[in-house]
């Protein structure tokens, strides 16, 4: 592995860590979210290096900026960073309600399909439910856990239905939960 490839394997190590900490376990750092999960940038890298790990702001920036997920936003004077979506821990991440697209996708791995379909795509431990606009973002996520199946969400007639939809910085579409009725089909790439 040359130098290039080892520094970038290190900053996607560090993103997972800071994934971690900043949407479940801020306490693990000595960090604490406020009620939007927003921590102080300084005292993320102060935690981050009592653990012996070592972060910058210089690396903390790259981190952010070449997410290809966008999973982190800065405040406008990058004084403050959190997770945009994805968290186990209650915060309130001012995502805007909108109305969905008329579908969207879930991904999920073949293991679980018999519990979706007896009780729904459920949140589990996170906050909400999430959905893509596309399939093969789905068909990534499902690929995480094992055989992976895309989940047809026919969303606007859950809208229709009530079911309220949010859309997260990253634009992820989230929600509290998808019952079983709604999937109106099952890919299996």
């Amino acid at each position: 592995m040359n130098e290039k490839e080892r520094q970038a394997e290190n900053l996607q190590k560090m993103s997972r860590y800071l994934s971690y900490l900043l949407r479940h376990d801020p306490a693990a750092a000595g960090i604490a979210l406020d009620e939007h999960g927003w921590a102080k940038v300084d005292d993320l890298i102060a935690g981050v290096c009592a653990k012996g790990r070592e972060l910058n702001f210089e690396t903390l920036v790259k981190i952010v900026e070449r997410d290809t997920k966008r999973r982190y936003s800065f405040n406008e004077d990058r004084t403050m960073i959190r997770a945009n979506q994805g968290h186990s821990v209650a915060v309130d991440l001012e995502m805007k309600q909108l109305p969905p697209p008329d579908i969207l996708y879930h991904g999920t791995a073949e293991k679980y399909l018999p519990s979706i379909r007896e009780k729904g795509i459920l949140k589990r431990s996170r906050n909400y439910v999430h959905l893509s606009t596309d399939a093969e973002t789905a068909r990534k996520v499902g690929a995480r856990h094992g055989v992976p199946v895309v989940l047809v969400i026919d969303a606007a007639q859950m809208a229709r239905d009530g079911f309220t939809f949010f859309l997260s910085e990253n634009g992820v579409w989230q929600t509290e939960e998808v019952p079983f009725r709604y999937v109106k089909e099952e890919i299996r790439p």
